[in-house]
């Protein structure tokens, strides 16, 4: 699979149920083996099973949103272990994972796979033209 958007984050941005810069939205390191992903019909955070989440970020901050292409600052998850991470998923934490949308889902990028050893994993996001991803 390649990186792509959920369709009901999609869906989230068009309606105006997901606002990119003052929403609280977090990344959740994703074990491949527990989680098949599908797009189309996954929406919320309980589409993903407890056992597939191995850490999950604190919000994002300094968020920027320009012509469609969604940007946040670098971070890092902390003192990381538990499963092989080989994908990474962005959402709008609500507060309960039955109403916090997913918005993208990352297999495809450097540093993926990889397997945690209790240390610290950064996450620094593309500077090219599509930065986190462009709706």
């Amino acid at each position: 699979m390649a990186n792509a958007l959920y369709d009901k984050g999609r869906e989230g941005f068009l309606t105006g149920q997901i606002h990119w810069d003052t929403d609280v939205v977090k990344a959740v390191l994703i074990d491949a083996a527990d989680y098949t992903v599908n797009l189309a019909t996954h929406q919320f955070l309980s589409d993903i099973p407890t056992a597939a989440r191995v850490a999950t970020s604190d919000g994002f901050t300094s968020k920027t949103a320009a012509a469609g292409v969604a940007d946040a600052a670098d971070f890092t998850f902390a003192a990381v272990s538990g499963d092989p991470v080989e994908a990474l998923v962005i959402y709008q934490d609500t507060g309960s994972e039955s109403t916090s949308r997913l918005i993208a889902y990352i297999d495809t990028a450097t540093g993926l796979p990889v397997t945690p050893n209790g240390g610290d994993i950064n996450v620094a996001w593309d500077d090219g033209a599509n930065k986190i991803f462009k709706l």
